[in-house]
């Protein structure tokens, strides 16, 4: 019966996390570019009894092992890089990704982070107006260096096609190339990512190197959007229904502990 009071919490322990995992989905149910997260879970080890063993002479034996499991574990948080529902928002600075592809960002020399959240603005300076993020963190352009627009230029005349070049609409009526686009990347393993908060991810191993897509390194090539932004791909009644269940799944594991509590007091109390 001990046991069973270990493995049950081991399932209160996991629906606790799992709860976690619903709750920041919920949270960021706004989050421009967020992408949902699903927490997996992996059994523990088995105590086994009794091994299958057949006699091949004269067919005898136990057909099926005899274990008893020990509970679950939280194995990963798996993040859906679904597309999220595109919002027309008329500001031609806010940009959209449909596709696999990421936005590359600079948090510093050498520095080169990834997102979704295609919210950006323009900075003043001495250069030029600097695309930045909505903490001012720089845009990369395929350079690999800032997307800065030369001085004179407003703001409300650039353009950006769906590869991301970047054009402006002149005095003539001409529509004139800056020589500038914006970079984006692919991962081959998009999963392996790890997000480090602000909308923003930062590669590891397991992501892999990122691939240029106007270099040609990828199969297919995402579409950037105008005036539109990425919305978060986070479904309120999907989550609240897995919420519902975990609730669930966290009851009945506290009903296991009850149950063989109460196991525990009537052997206890079999002495008297």
């Amino acid at each position: 019966m001990m046991r069973s009071l270990w493995t049950a919490a081991t399932g209160m322990i996991g629906q606790q996390q799992n709860v976690d995992t619903i709750s920041n989905n919920i949270a960021n149910v706004n989050t421009y570019g967020y992408k949902k997260e699903r927490l997996e879970f992996k059994s523990l080890l088995y105590q086994t009894m009794q091994r299958a063993d057949l006699d091949p002479s004269n067919r005898t034996g136990r057909p099926v092992n005899l274990q008893v499991g020990l509970g679950v574990r939280p194995a990963a948080v798996s993040r859906i890089f679904t597309q999220g529902n595109l919002q027309n928002t008329e500001h031609m600075q806010d940009l959209a990704i449909e596709g696999d592809g990421f936005f590359a960002v600079s948090r510093g020399e050498g520095d080169e982070k990834y997102t979704k959240d295609g919210s950006f603005k323009f900075s003043a300076g001495a250069d030029g107006n600097m695309l930045v993020t909505s903490e001012g963190w720089p845009v990369l352009g395929v350079d690999g260096g800032p997307i800065v627009i030369p001085p004179g230029i407003p703001a409300s005349d650039i353009n950006a096609d769906a590869d991301g070049i970047l054009t402006y609409n002149a005095p003539e009526g001409l529509v004139s190339d800056l020589g500038l686009q914006i970079r984006i990347v692919q991962f081959a393993n998009p999963q392996g990512l790890e997000a480090i908060g602000s909308n923003l991810y930062s590669l590891t191993a397991a992501s892999g190197q990122p691939l240029a897509e106007a270099e040609g390194d990828t199969n297919t090539r995402s579409v950037l959007r105008q005036g539109v932004l990425e919305m978060s791909n986070v479904q309120v009644a999907e989550e609240m229904i897995s919420l519902i269940v975990a609730q669930r799944a966290f009851d009945l594991n506290s009903r296991t502990i009850t149950t063989s509590d109460d196991m525990l007091q009537t052997a206890s109390n079999l002495k008297r």
